[in-house]
């Protein structure tokens, strides 16, 4: 069993409203650096329902750094599929063998 730390955070604001205010990441404890992230577009419906919250994603990082599996651990299931789409875009830096991140995408809809 993988044992999961939280050693690094990024959070940051986009000044758009009702998008994606901020981003949480966490590596687990080898830390395999992310060199693009994509912040997922905040769902239509969520926003008319005022829908919040956060999203876990563990996913299976290729040697060469692409996503090659991103699955579901907790969220909203509105939430979650905008997260897995940007999530499959973003790039880790390569290794010589495929890693699991885990991944947690926060939503605000303000």
């Amino acid at each position: 069993m993988l044992r999961w730390a939280a050693t690094s955070v990024l959070a940051f604001s986009l000044g758009l409203p009702n998008a994606v205010q901020s981003l949480l990441a966490q590596q687990p404890e080898n830390e395999r650096k992310v060199t693009n992230r994509v912040v997922p577009a905040y769902p239509e419906l969520a926003k008319t329902m005022n829908l919040e919250g956060n999203v876990k994603l563990r996913v299976t990082v290729a040697p060469n750094g692409t996503a090659k599996v991103v699955e579901a651990v907790g969220g909203s299931p509105l939430l979650v599929k905008a997260a897995q789409d940007e999530v499959y875009k973003w790039r880790w830096s390569p290794l010589p063998h495929e890693t699991k991140e885990l991944i947690e995408l926060r939503f605000h809809p303000n």
